[in-house]
């Protein structure tokens, strides 16, 4: 039976994707703000219909630790759901993604008139300095910026490099680095074509300290992420036990 449930969701996920995807040319003339209120859209009739189709739902803890005003928010990446969810929490979120994406139709023209930050890994250091410059742009704004450290999508239990662009923005902006964990590769995972029924959980962590050097940094952003993602996947493993 959940089969059929995950392929009911699947198709009308991947037709919605496309279908938006397809369509957003549409409103390229018209201002930022609506649309970035377009493309909010993906992640608004998802979740509901992640409820009402996979019984799946999602829960946020530690939102007393996120201040007012804009932060980076340093996030473990586990599934589709995660790139989702940013957008679901506030549509003015820019993303720090990479360059590979703009092989998608359209994708280039809809990240830049979104204001989201579209970065080369390959490109060294001219890249690097770009997107500080790019996120301090996004940031001045009173926009939010969502980096993923390690780049790529992980399955549960596994983690890859931190790469130095956290660090770098951690050593040229001024606003506060949250850290984020979650579990929602457990329901949701890379590339599995079915989905499980339970709560996702994502947790805000406190901000980071400041005047680390970035080594001490990077250590410590990755030990953080890493321990309370452990913590949540051994607490959604034991549900689906349950």
């Amino acid at each position: 039976m959940y089969w059929i449930r995950s392929i009911l969701f699947n198709v009308i996920f991947i037709g919605w994707t496309i279908l938006l995807i397809a369509t957003l040319w549409i409103i390229l003339p018209f201002p930022r703000l609506i649309f970035r209120r377009a493309i909010a859209f993906w992640p608004r009739l998802i979740f509901p219909l992640m409820r009402v189709i996979l019984r799946l739902d999602f829960e946020q803890r530690g939102l007393n630790n996120l201040p007012s005003g804009p932060v980076i928010f340093a996030v473990k990446h586990q599934s589709t759901w995660d790139t989702m969810f940013f957008l679901w929490l506030d549509k003015n979120n820019s993303y720090i993604m990479k360059e590979e994406l703009n092989k998608i139709p359209f994708w280039k023209s809809y990240m830049t008139k979104a204001g989201h930050i579209v970065v080369d890994r390959k490109g060294g250091l001219a890249t690097m300095r770009q997107m500080i410059k790019d996120t301090k742009n996004v940031l001045q704004e009173g926009r939010s910026v969502v980096i993923f450290p390690e780049g790529t999508r992980t399955q549960p239990g596994k983690s890859e490099v931190y790469h130095p662009g956290v660090a770098a923005l951690y050593g040229q902006t001024k606003v506060p680095i949250i850290p984020v964990a979650l579990n929602s590769g457990m329901y949701w995972g890379r590339r599995e074509f079915r989905k499980s029924a339970g709560k996702i959980i994502i947790e805000f962590l406190k901000p980071m300290e400041k005047g680390l050097k970035k080594t001490e940094f990077v250590s410590e952003l990755k030990s953080i992420i890493e321990a309370a993602t452990r913590k949540l996947e051994d607490e959604a493993r034991e549900k689906l036990r349950g």
